[in-house]
Formats: C-alpha cells, structure tokens, sequence
C-alpha cells in the first residue's frame, strides 16, 4: 500500500498547485499589475509542470490525450489503476 500512498500524495500536490495557480489567475485578472503575483504564478506554474513530469515518469500519464509525456505509448494509461480505484 506505499505505492498507492505515494501516488496520492503525488496527485494531492498536483492538485494543490493547480488550486494555487487558478487562484492567482484569477486575482491577476483584477490585479495585473502586480508583479508579485505574476512571479509567483510563473513559479508555480514551472512547479506543476515538474511535478506532472514526475508523476507521468513513476505512474504513468495524467491524461490520455493531448498534454500527456508518452508520446508513442499512447494507450499506456489504461495499464495504471484510475484515481478512484486507488
């Protein structure tokens, strides 16, 4: 059960950056000029990417389309366990 632990806590994290950067994005829409911010969001955003990456390198893609890091391995998502089943 470590495995499936670990796996939680990587999608949590992923989660938890996604809700900051959508919170940031939306406080920029009012606040564009605060630079702060917009470094902050850049931060963050540089976060998720590597942290997907990571995710996608020891469990295997987060989407089966599109943004996902297996390109030529496009059916390897159906091998992994979906979120719910975990």
């Amino acid at each position: 059960m470590a495995v499936d632990n670990e796996n939680s806590n990587a999608l949590k994290k992923i989660q938890e950056l996604e809700f900051t950067a959508l919170d940031l994005n939306l406080y920029l829409n009012t606040h564009f000029n605060d630079l702060r911010a917009v470094e902050q969001f850049k931060r963050v955003n540089m976060e998720i990417c590597k942290v997907k990456k990571m995710y996608e390198q020891r469990y295997g893609p987060l989407l089966n389309f599109g943004f996902g890091s297996n390109i030529g391995k496009t059916w390897r998502w159906v091998d992994s366990p979906w979120p719910w089943e975990m």
